[in-house]
């Protein structure tokens, strides 16, 4: 059965390297809400001549509860800005869930209005299975 979280949440972007074609930046996060945790993140962009064109991917690694659930999960973060028009796909590493978020799967939408971040995140937690 899916679940629902959302709460909002603080980015530093810090960048790494700065060449001519690809920025790296490290991410910290911290997330407040349905969600109390923080991650550390390594995000990969490349932008274009057209103004508004750009892509990113990025991984990090959440780590504390997820409504009272408590563990580490990644995500997987693919996005593109086409001529202003953003494209994003943020999702649960299959299998990276830890301690009480074990066999977690899901998807997150991130929204910035007037400068401020906000998370919604459908999820599913599936019970460990055991192996006798």
């Amino acid at each position: 059965m899916a679940a629902r979280a959302s709460g909002t949440f603080e980015v530093k972007m810090t960048p790494q390297t700065q060449d001519a074609a690809v920025v790296r930046m490290s991410i910290d996060k911290q997330f407040h809400g349905d969600l109390e945790a923080t991650s550390k993140g390594e995000m990969l962009a490349v932008s274009t001549a057209v103004k508004g064109s750009a892509g990113y991917v990025a991984m990090e690694q959440v780590s504390g509860a997820l409504q009272g659930r408590s563990g580490t999960f990644a995500l997987q973060h693919t996005g593109t800005m086409t001529r202003d028009t953003p494209e994003l796909s943020i999702t649960v590493v299959p299998d990276s869930g830890t301690d009480q978020l074990v066999g977690l799967s899901g998807r997150m939408a991130i929204q910035i209005a007037d400068g401020k971040h906000s998370y919604d995140f459908e999820y599913t937690l599936e019970e460990a299975q055991t192996h006798e």
